[in-house]
């Protein structure tokens, strides 16, 4: 199997890019193609010993930065290492591509260059976020600001496909983000949504309301793109802030720094499971070949499991379930 990775995308490229990359080849059994400045990249792994075993690379001159439009990658900045890794995936050279680059052109260029799986309406971010009890699946977090009710529904199926293919979640429990559990709870969106869910061939389990998604409400949470990127940016900073409180109680005073040493592999234990790097990062579900954004402060650990996690969408042939489904879904509605 061959990823392609974009090279130049994120705070920390290219090199914990490289880094993870390198580690994911010995690791993962993987072969890898990365896409950048060639000689930068040659000269930042020799620079720092990194093996460039199984690592092929397809030059590429320029990178779309955090602050280039998201059109960028169709027009100026054609020749940036995320748009030739799309283009490498579309062509067939590499069995899936990863960046943790500019997300928005990441999103035009998964719709515009590798395109929609037939009969989705709209690609969505899916980060695998951690709970009270394992992870769960928020889709979608960001892609798409304004949604339809049927676009909600799709969301469910893909997201539901992939946590039991890739996750191994039987059955997963998906749950609709909203302001009450009562049926009648929200907007139009919601109520039309709902209705939608209950019908879909996915194991829905109704409204869920924010409070109760860190413990456990759901394996899979479906939201409109605003909802779910506030989802998303409140429980990541919830996490930061809870953690540094922590540490400031323990380094308080002598009593309770000897309190911490006694309890240091479980605050360590906790802290890998609020740990968003353990997932690396989320599919662009809905593409018609696997994509997936990596964090933007990516390092070789993040790019690793990312890596790990986008094998096993390739190896469960999560792009075809998702087809098939859809294309029930369809002819469901239209029977």
């Amino acid at each position: 199997m061959k990823i392609i990775v974009d090279a130049f995308g994120g705070d920390n490229a290219p090199l914990e890019i490289i880094k993870g990359c390198a580690e994911a080849v010995k690791e993962l059994d993987l072969d890898i193609m990365l896409t950048g400045d060639e000689k930068e990249i040659r000269r930042v792994a020799q620079a720092n010993q990194i093996p460039l075993d199984r690592i092929e690379i397809a030059d590429a001159p320029d990178v779309i930065t955090m602050e280039d439009a998201a059109g960028d990658i169709l027009k100026s900045k054609s020749n940036s290492s995320m748009a030739v890794g799309l283009k490498k995936l579309a062509e067939g050279a590499g069995d899936a591509f990863l960046s943790a680059g500019n997300s928005g052109a990441l999103v035009v260029g998964a719709t515009m260059i590798v395109k929609r799986i037939k009969g989705v309406k709209r690609v969505a971010f899916a980060p695998v976020m951690p709970k009270n009890k394992g992870f769960f699946m928020l889709i979608d977090s960001g892609a798409n600001v304004e949604c339809k009710p049927e676009m909600l529904c799709q969301f469910g199926v893909m997201a539901s496909i992939y946590v039991e293919k890739v996750m191994g979640v039987e059955s997963p429990r998906v749950g609709l983000a909203n302001v009450g559990v009562e049926d009648h709870k929200g907007g139009e969106l919601q109520h039309q949504a709902f209705a939608l869910l209950k019908n879909a061939p996915i194991n829905f389990i109704g409204n869920i309301e924010a409070r109760d998604i860190p413990d456990d409400a759901a394996d899979v949470v479906v939201a409109d793109g605003f909802t779910g990127n506030c989802i998303l940016k409140l429980y990541e900073g919830v996490a930061m802030v809870m953690m540094r409180k922590f540490k400031g109680i323990f380094q308080k005073s002598l009593k309770n720094k000897i309190a911490a040493s006694l309890i240091l592999n479980d605050v360590k234990g906790l802290k890998k499971e609020m740990d968003y790097n353990e997932y690396g990062g989320a599919p662009i579900m809905g593409a018609a070949k696997p994509v997936f954004k990596a964090h933007g402060s990516s390092t070789a650990k993040t790019i690793k499991s990312a890596l790990r996690l986008t094998k096993a969408y390739v190896a469960g042939n999560v792009v075809q379930e998702i087809a098939d489904s859809i294309q029930a879904l369809k002819g469901a509605e239209e029977g």
